[in-house]
């Protein structure tokens, strides 16, 4: 098999990345994008390996019952979405899978997994969009950056984003082309403007918009104005600064232009403050859910002690505090950490404590002064938990771990661990909060042997 033949392949499964696979007449993998288990297809390689290929569909001849029409016309060019051209039952199914194979497979772990958790709403779920800017012959356009580039492809509406986001991206848009403000480009890191990045209150529908610049600049004040002026839900406008040769998209500096320095939200009951440099779910409604989980699994008692590892503004402890003695959140993020005492304090809640430091450093500490542990919580970044924050967690002992994570290989890794070390996985439940896309969130509880 070489590159440009045309082979007849049957989709029998579907990668963590959403690619289709089959198997080629000797046997060899083929990974196509845009497929569905069950298809039957025309397909022509495009590149080939020792061990496998990838293909792209020539020809559909027999669809899946899985399939449906796709509703986006920016689906297969986008990066965003990877699911649309399937039903959201078939995804469900593939989400499943994506869990229980990292579980099974990368950590060796015996467990219940129950039944994934769906999103009961598909469509426009997102409290956040960070849209690249970038100028197309002499114009600012706006958007997301394409499969695999960072070619931005301007764009009018996302069905995952609310609709009146793009309203206001328009209007930026149009102030930056008429005042003729320049865009950053990545490649000479020159230019002034790098994104528009919009956050909402799901509940409240409090809207902050955050101008990331490439430095401090007063050519957006006017434009501040306006857009509190004109949008109702507007409350606050932020310059972000970042000046970096670097894809991470914010600054660590932020400076008010209009309104309030922050949003507030509702999430399991409580205020939470919202700053632009704080972790907050994206998919509110869905992630309250997926905390009663977290509640369910950890099994607290109002004599118990929870540690919230990697707390971000504290919404997940906070969510639990009033059924417990004691909660001690911690974060490395500074903001965040000033998020979640200030969330505390507006919702009356008085046995927490935040601390900003690194997770297994706060850990190991809290061993060294004797403090007694019960629960804990952790909810780390994709990369998971590092060493010593999960050796922390076992010389702690608390009697069960709750592990939060919106990467189901590394909380397979690191749950692997924890049961070389002590610990027991006990059961798994996958939540959807990223309906069309391939991420899906899973929380699983380890009980002290």
């Amino acid at each position: 098999m070489k590159k440009n033949d045309y082979i007849p392949l049957e989709i029998h499964a579907l990668t963590n990345e959403g690619n289709g696979v089959g198997r080629a007449g000797d046997g060899m993998a083929v990974f196509v994008p845009f497929t569905a288990v069950g298809d039957k297809i025309s397909c022509k390689i495009v590149k080939t390996a020792k061990a496998y290929a990838y293909g792209i569909v020539d020809k559909i001849e027999y669809p899946s019952p899985d399939r449906c029409d796709n509703d986006c016309e920016a689906f297969y060019r986008c990066g965003g979405c990877s699911f649309r051209h399937m039903s959201y039952g078939s995804e469900l199914v593939a989400k499943q899978d994506f869990v229980k194979n990292s579980f099974e497979r990368i950590g060796k772990l015996s467990m219940e997994f129950e039944e994934i958790l769906g999103c009961e709403n598909t469509e426009r779920y997102r409290n956040k969009a960070q849209l690249p800017v970038a100028d197309e012959n002499g114009r600012a356009i706006c958007g997301f950056f394409s499969k695999r580039s960072h070619r931005v492809m301007p764009i009018s509406d996302c069905k995952l984003q609310p609709k009146e986001f793009f309203g206001i991206v328009d209007f930026v848009l149009k102030y930056q082309n008429e005042k003729g403000l320049s865009c950053y480009n990545e490649n000479t890191h020159k230019g002034l403007l790098r994104h528009i990045y919009i956050r909402q209150g799901e509940h409240t529908k409090e809207t902050m918009l955050c101008l990331v610049t490439t430095k401090k600049t007063d050519s957006y004040n006017e434009l501040a104005k306006s857009v509190c002026e004109k949008f109702e839900n507007v409350v606050s406008v932020v310059l972000n600064v970042n000046p970096d040769k670097t894809n991470v998209v914010l600054g660590s500096r932020c400076i008010t232009l209009c309104g309030k320095d922050t949003i507030t939200d509702i999430m399991c009951g409580n205020k939470i403050e919202i700053s632009p440099l704080s972790f907050y779910q994206v998919n509110t409604r869905q992630a309250e859910r997926l905390y009663e989980i977290a509640a369910e699994y950890a099994d607290l008692k109002d004599t118990d002690t929870l540690l919230d590892l990697y707390c971000g503004a504290g919404t997940i402890g906070l969510s639990m505090a009033k059924s417990v003695k004691r909660l001690i959140g911690v974060e490395i993020v500074a903001p965040a950490i000033e998020n979640a005492k200030r969330n505390a304090s507006l919702n009356g809640i008085e046995n927490a404590e935040f601390f900003c430091a690194d997770a297994g450093k706060a850990a190991n500490d809290l061993l060294r002064k004797g403090e007694k542990i019960d629960v804990i919580i952790a909810d780390p970044a994709r990369k998971g938990c590092d060493k010593l924050s999960l050796d922390s967690m076992v010389a702690l002992s608390p009697k069960r771990i709750v592990m939060v994570s919106c990467n189901h290989a590394t909380a397979a890794r690191d749950c692997a661990y924890l049961e070389q070390n002590g610990y027991k996985a006990v059961k798994c439940r996958a939540v959807d909060l990223f309906p069309r896309t391939t991420h899906v969130e899973c929380v699983t509880v380890l009980e002290r042997k």
